[in-house]
């Protein structure tokens, strides 16, 4: 069981890594592709959408090293796992997203004292298109792969890649207007734009890798399904307090008592503690369980709920 656990860990270590390959593998790609757009048109919008693009490479840099770590098998100094490793490339990433709106904000500005023309439409943004049509590919698989495997850091990475394919098109539609109308002043506040939405998805990283390193309770969903999964209990005189959860990158933690009659031996509460963590773990996968049995009939049990025992 050892063994093939081991190596279903080794598996999905290595197809996450793949995914980030290939994001990184993209990331190089788009770079290329925005800054030729860029350097075609000399636009302060299409700029700051190359300068986004950066800032996806070395995300998926960190992103790649986190997951390479957190998928490490636990160890005598880290008991629990390595998971929380993916909160901070998260949180990382989102501070990345900051300091490159920051850049972009910084170039627009001077753009907007500074009016310039912009050449070559045409051909810059069919360029900037290709970039966003790989992005998007890239994103969506990241996304539907992460959620599979619970992986925040690579979850996080394709919901980067498909903000820059929205912001790209905001981009290209507004470069397209400027080119039409001639108004020069449209091209830095789109450029201000993209900036503004930036800061929005690194604030939201930022706070999704907060909560995670607080251990913040599982989502709704899931302990909704931990309490159906111990519901049909009840039906034997088998009680539940001090229910606690929380997520730990891709794992998730159940802790919860169970009350049972106090004649029971050993062996029976045995039984039912195995059959308690078998129904919370079929119910939310990934879920390592923890019971503590304690006889219904004993004051002490019902006053046992609090994280700190009195």
């Amino acid at each position: 069981m050892g063994v093939s656990l081991t190596l279903v860990a080794a598996a999905e270590r290595a197809l996450l890594t793949r995914l980030i390959l290939l994001s990184l593998a993209a990331s190089l790609a788009t770079i290329a592709l925005k800054t030729v757009a860029w350097r075609l048109t000399g636009s302060v919008g299409l700029l700051s959408d190359a300068i986004e693009s950066v800032v996806n490479f070395v995300a998926a840099a960190g992103a790649l090293v986190a997951i390479r770590w957190a998928s490490r098998p636990s160890d005598e100094e880290h008991m629990y796992g390595h998971e929380k490793a993916e909160y901070f490339a998260a949180g990382i990433e989102g501070f990345l997203i900051i300091a490159a709106a920051a850049s972009i904000a910084v170039a627009a500005a001077g753009r907007l004292v500074h009016p310039a023309s912009i050449d070559q439409v045409g051909v810059g943004l069919a360029v900037s298109a290709i970039a966003s049509g790989v992005n998007l590919a890239v994103g969506l698989a990241l996304i539907r792969v992460g959620r599979g495997h619970r992986s925040i850091a690579l979850e996080a990475d394709g919901r980067h890649l498909l903000t820059d394919v929205v912001t790209s098109v905001g981009v290209i539609v507004g470069v397209a207007i400027v080119a039409i109308t001639g108004w020069r002043v449209l091209d830095p506040l789109i450029a201000l734009a993209v900036a503004a939405n930036i800061v929005l998805t690194g604030v939201t990283l930022i706070r999704r890798s907060g909560g995670g390193l607080m251990d913040r309770v599982l989502p709704d969903v899931e302990q909704n399904a931990v309490r159906a999964a111990l519901a049909p209990f009840a039906a034997e005189g088998i009680g539940f307090h001090a229910l606690r959860t929380r997520r730990s990158g891709r794992r998730s933690f159940v802790s919860v008592h169970v009350l049972v009659p106090g004649d029971w031996s050993v062996q029976e509460g045995h039984r039912v503690l195995e059959r308690v963590e078998l129904a919370v773990r079929q119910a939310v996968p990934g879920t390592t369980v923890f019971t503590h049995l304690e006889p219904v009939e004993d004051p002490a049990s019902l006053a046992d709920t609090e994280l700190d025992r009195v």
